[in-house]
């Protein structure tokens, strides 16, 4: 199997589920004078480092039953293809070669159990690794029912793992898959990953990430991000993705409504407060349904809360305390610490001077040399 081979297997499998770290930023590759590779290779952010990633699936067939699946078992509309691990590493390696990918994306559906299915994800892992001596970037999935020693297999050959959750309770996960058990599918790896990169001496190192489906099983973001902190605070994960839902043709929740795409801006940003910015759960602006605002986005509805009537002083605040502040992130409070070093800021001119991007944004909640400070109109 070639290139061109691979990418007609693939084709309308691949728009169903984040690669990278920073979803936002993930886009199809259509590029004039070759294959449309659109439905299939995608740019992602994976570290600090843009790349062009194949999304795969060594299999579309499936036996679990999953309400929102466009793969669920029996679904006619779907396409099922099988590829084999000699092919799908055969034809990867082609792609690589003409310079139209960079990494890879393994998934699968489940046949004949996970084991089985998982056998397949590492068989293609190993090839790549062994046989072709492909040292680039790797993400493989682990299924629902892999054992502990596949997990080890597979963070041996990835740089990136994940096993995804979909609902953040065992109860919210029977309403749309009910043939999931989630302690032991879904969360067990992920805390079995965890414990390999601490006791493996470093051998073991791939990241882990899961994924959230957003809406039908009717949870608030209350209970998605409470789990959120958890995998984060307590099992080390990356990457929290949350995917908003999109009712699939031919499955039983094809009459729900969608979710809201805005909901699932509000998520990543709160859950980037709670990894990158130290925020707690109980800090998060819910609503009394347990939701997030969608009016404004969460960093600033705890500004509004919290600084507006006591802004942070610039010159004193801790480098924990300036992140708690709109338009300030790591970077601009870094920059705000070095330039103190050198002499007080006393307007937002200073704050531009020394690289803060967003000034406007953040000048509502701050003090300068114990004055708010006043935006000057620009005249060009």
């Amino acid at each position: 199997m070639d290139g061109h081979d691979l990418l007609e297997q693939l084709r309308g499998t691949g728009d169903w589920e984040s690669v990278g770290d920073a979803p936002e930023h993930e886009r199809p590759i259509r590029r004039p004078g070759v294959p449309d590779l659109s439905e299939c290779v995608t740019h992602v952010v994976a570290g600090n480092r843009r790349m062009s990633v194949l999304k795969a699936m060594t299999t579309t067939a499936c036996e679990r039953d999953c309400f929102y699946c466009p793969f669920r078992a029996g679904r006619s509309a779907m396409r099922r293809v099988k590829i084999t691990p000699d092919d799908m590493a055969r034809g990867f390696m082609a792609l690589y070669r003409a310079e139209a990918v960079e990494g890879l994306f393994l998934s699968s559906g489940v046949v004949r159990g996970g084991v089985s299915s998982q056998d397949a994800i590492l068989d293609v892992g190993a090839i790549l690794r062994e046989k072709y001596g492909f040292r680039g970037y790797i993400h493989l999935k682990i299924m629902p029912g892999a054992e502990r020693d596949q997990v080890v297999r597979a963070m041996a050959l990835a740089d990136r793992v994940s096993a995804n959750l979909e609902a953040p309770t065992a109860e919210r996960l029977t309403r749309i898959a009910p043939g999931k058990r989630f302690a032991e599918e879904l969360l067990a790896p992920l805390r079995w990953v965890h414990e390999l990169r601490q006791s493996s001496e470093g051998r073991l190192r791939a990241s882990s990430t899961t994924e959230f489906v957003v809406g039908p099983a009717g949870e608030p973001d209350v209970e998605l991000l409470s789990l959120t902190e958890y995998l984060h605070r307590q099992l080390g994960l990356a990457r929290v993705y949350f995917s908003a839902f999109r009712p699939v043709p031919d499955t039983p929740l094809d009459n729900v409504a969608p979710t809201d795409d805005l909901r699932r801006i509000r998520l990543y940003q709160a859950s980037f407060l709670i990894r990158d910015y130290g925020f707690s759960l109980e800090e998060l602006p819910f609503t009394a349904t347990g939701n997030l605002p969608l009016h404004t986005d969460p960093k600033r509805a705890w500004a509004e809360a919290h600084l507006r009537e006591a802004p942070l002083e610039v010159n004193t605040a801790s480098r924990q305390e300036l992140l708690r502040v709109p338009g300030i992130g790591a970077k601009g409070a870094d920059r705000i610490l070095a330039a103190r070093r050198r002499g007080r800021l006393r307007s937002l001119e200073d704050l531009r001077g020394v690289g803060v991007a967003n000034v406007a944004r953040a000048a509502p909640y701050l003090l300068l040399d114990g004055r708010r400070p006043i935006e000057q109109p620009r005249l060009f």
